[in-house]
């Protein structure tokens, strides 16, 4: 079977054309000099909400020039949502290289859930290894097949609720589901999503969760679907967890700095 992956055009609606196999996204950014020291007094005025579409805007020409984070790539051209849970699943404290590779095997065993139920949970785990937990992940497949074929008649469902119903599937997976394979409005918050969102004061949340609601109380709709992939790759180049890449940061101007005390 063909791999899963495909390019940054499907995800924004522009014309698709053939660009190969992504590259990880993970290649460190190029030192910009000695770190910087950076005080608590000397961030920048509060955010403006309206200042999200220029953010936004800007991270989509970086994107352009960049490569897109492989979970952006899930979506086939037929938007499989088989494909796209399972890769999901895989995805999760796992680097994208590795979930790449994992879910090409997983997929090369079986397409759909009743055949991925014949497949053993060891012959499962031998596939996906070394996915992160995956032989809790070989088990949490099988509990979710099973699910999909007595519950749904083996469909993958196309609601947060149904979806959320399913042992082992949580508000990422699920939002990543009905937005790459059906092409609904949801928002996948992850680590990046949340650290950048309040660092940037556009939020000020506590948890994944609580930066969901709050996002979906404030972000303008025809972002939803986008956002995740544009921090995600922000949040792996420049906006990186410890020290971030101010100097080199293209919306550095918009940015409050919450919780930066070092950067370079």
């Amino acid at each position: 079977m063909p791999g899963v992956f495909t390019d940054k055009n499907l995800l924004f609606n522009k014309s698709r054309h053939n660009t190969g196999r992504p590259r990880t996204g993970h290649e460190p950014a190029p030192e910009r000099g000695p770190q910087q020291e950076i005080s608590k007094g000397k961030q920048t005025q509060n955010m403006k909400d309206e200042n999200i579409r220029p953010i936004v805007r800007i991270l989509k020409k970086e994107l352009d020039l960049g490569e897109m984070p492989i979970v952006s790539h899930l979506a086939e051209s037929e938007r499989d949502p088989f494909v796209i849970l399972m890769s999901t699943l895989l995805s999760l404290r796992t680097k994208d290289e590795v979930t790449a590779e994992a879910t090409d095997r997983l997929l090369a065993l079986a397409v759909t859930p009743e055949a991925m139920l014949k497949v053993p949970q060891s012959k499962i785990a031998e596939a996906i290894y070394p996915v992160g937990f995956y032989r809790n992940k070989a088990k949490t497949i099988h509990h979710v097949c099973r699910e999909l074929i007595e519950r749904f008649s083996s469909k993958v469902p196309d609601n947060l609720d149904d979806l959320l119903s399913i042992k082992g599937v949580g508000r990422k997976t699920a939002n990543l589901v009905i937005t790459l394979a059906y092409g609904k409005d949801g928002i996948c918050v992850d680590t990046h999503v949340h650290r950048i969102s309040n660092r940037l004061g556009y939020v000020k949340t506590k948890t994944p969760d609580e930066t969901e609601m709050a996002l979906r109380g404030k972000l303008p709709r025809p972002y939803w679907i986008m956002y995740n992939t544009l921090l995600v790759f922000f949040g792996r180049k420049i906006c990186r967890p410890v020290s971030p890449v101010c100097s080199a940061c293209p919306v550095s101007r918009y940015c409050d700095r919450v919780g930066v005390t070092v950067s370079r």
